[in-house]
């Protein structure tokens, strides 16, 4: 255990494009990556009593949950991307770009694209600050190297 690198979550930041930039996904409390391999199972009888799988389709997922702030109003803050700036997208079916930074030396970032499916907002009674959530689904390959690169 003694070469092991721990990596923190406060790196691991996820970010949309927004035709120029990347835009952090603002005040996050956590995100996540969800990978899964569709397994294709298939018998036949030439190996009898035997079940042969086989990988199928990649899939992923990507959440964030964060504070709710403004992004989109004159004097907001407008370098990052919040529930107000990310349901304008939502809304338009836009697939977004996407970067997940990772804490790693060898490959600093995760790219792809996807639809945000699931958006949502939480805003309690009293003086509590609201917060939002989203739901990024995976279009395509994640890659190492920026689709926006040279754009």
């Amino acid at each position: 255990m003694a070469n092991e690198t721990f990596i923190k979550g406060d790196v691991n930041i996820l970010y949309i494009h927004d035709d120029t930039i990347y835009r952090p996904v603002a005040c996050l409390t956590s995100n996540s990556l969800a990978t899964a391999l569709e397994v294709l199972e298939t018998a036949t009888k030439c190996d009898a009593g035997n079940t042969v799988k086989s990988a199928g389709v990649f899939s992923y997922s990507i959440s964030a949950e964060g504070l709710y702030i403004d992004t989109t109003s004159a004097g907001a803050e407008v370098t990052k991307a919040s529930h107000d700036w990310l349901l304008v997208k939502q809304m338009a079916k836009a697939t977004v770009t996407w970067k997940l930074a990772t804490g790693l030396t060898d490959t600093a970032n995760y790219y792809g694209s996807a639809l945000i499916t699931d958006l949502n907002l939480d805003s309690p009674s009293n003086s509590e600050i609201s917060t939002f959530s989203a739901t990024l689904d995976g279009s395509g390959a994640i890659v190492l190297v920026d689709p926006e690169a040279g754009s």
